[in-house]
């Protein structure tokens, strides 16, 4: 799996799950892809964007954000 961080013109800086990053060309991501959004290769090499990953992941930086400020 990797995370969209970025944007960088026609690419997409990415990070691993081993902290490395690495930039893919936009026009190898899914329509509508969006910083924050985890991504899994599919069979066939495109991406595909994990909702229920991306969801938890969202949700628990809001609770971290929540907490900054209570």
């Amino acid at each position: 799996m990797i995370i969209i961080d970025r944007f960088e013109g026609e690419y997409a800086v990415c990070e691993g799950e081993d902290g490395s990053f690495r930039r893919l060309p936009k026009v190898f991501l899914p329509a509508g892809s969006r910083e924050g959004d985890c991504l899994v290769p599919s069979p066939d090499g495109s991406w595909q964007v994990d909702r229920a990953a991306t969801a938890q992941r969202r949700k628990r930086t809001l609770e971290l954000l929540g907490n900054l400020y209570s």
